[in-house]
């Protein structure tokens, strides 16, 4: 009976630990999911000057159409992140046809990554007065064979232009609206290693040659800076935990009651219940 109970025991907590594990990875909101003001209110004209935008966060940039414009945001290792884009267009009395927007994300190999799903092109009717698109790239990995394509973390750059529009058409004034969410793959995902440091815009030794004479650092230097800055609110994971240890640990402590178990239905009783005591 009392191998019975630790068997009970030990199930229920595995199996509470399972849950509390499967609800630890699911979505959760950023905490400034709704908050539009604090990100950035201007686009990058490539990857150098993209500016950094918290996940959850939108950023928001008036440009013409016709221009490249870039956003980086962090993704971490086992996080899947979803770009999405809005382009408020002209008055549909100034345009002179359909057009055809799109995004495209690349990695901090500045690697293009495809889109798991999501609407990555659409085309804009002349009269249409907005058009969305979203991409959702594939699960982030801690570490990856130099010959693979699989996403690393560190910085993604989110670029956007329109890709097909009548010739009168380009230079008129857009205005974009950007976000990024991501979202805890758990470890089904989760690699063996990670990298020593994410790939994300750091500071070379020329970058510091972008210096005025009394010191101040050049718009160039600054527009760097403010890229390498991107970073995940709690900070980049060191990619050696993933809820896959709690999986083993569970295992583990299930395969030891079983077979505790078994060996004592196997051995029986350890005296014939026939044979009264002191015989």
């Amino acid at each position: 009976m009392r191998l019975t109970r630790m068997m009970a025991i030990a199930v229920l907590s595995c199996a509470a630990a399972l849950t509390f594990t499967g609800t630890a990875v699911a979505d959760t909101p950023s905490p400034d999911a709704g908050d539009s003001s604090a990100g950035p209110t201007r686009a990058g004209t490539g990857f150098r000057d993209a500016p950094a935008v918290p996940p959850g966060q939108s950023a928001t940039a008036s440009a013409s159409s016709g221009d490249y414009l870039y956003w980086a945001f962090p993704v971490d290792a086992g996080q899947r992140a979803t770009m999405k884009a809005k382009v408020t267009l002209p008055e549909p009395t100034a345009r002179h046809g359909e057009a055809t927007w799109r995004i495209d994300v690349y990695d901090g190999l500045r690697r293009r990554q495809p889109c798991m799903y999501g609407m990555q092109s659409r085309v804009a009717a002349q009269e249409a007065e907005s058009v969305e698109l979203s991409c959702t790239v594939r699960t982030v990995h801690s570490l990856a064979d130099p010959w693979s394509d699989h996403p690393l973390p560190g910085s993604y750059y989110l670029r956007l232009t329109v890709t097909d529009a009548p010739e009168k058409d380009l230079g008129l004034p857009v205005r974009a609206q950007v976000e990024a969410t991501t979202k805890n793959a758990g470890g089904a995902h989760a690699v063996d290693g990670a990298l020593s440091t994410p790939l994300v815009p750091g500071a070379s030794a020329e970058d510091g040659k972008d210096e005025k004479d009394d010191g101040e650092p050049s718009p160039n230097a600054t527009r760097q800076s403010a890229s390498a800055t991107v970073e995940p609110e709690d900070g980049w994971s060191s990619g050696w935990w993933s809820d896959r240890w709690v999986w083993t640990v569970a295992g583990g402590v299930l395969t030891l009651l079983f077979g505790l178990g078994g060996y004592r239905l196997a051995r029986g009783p350890a005296r014939p219940y026939r044979i009264p005591p002191g015989a």
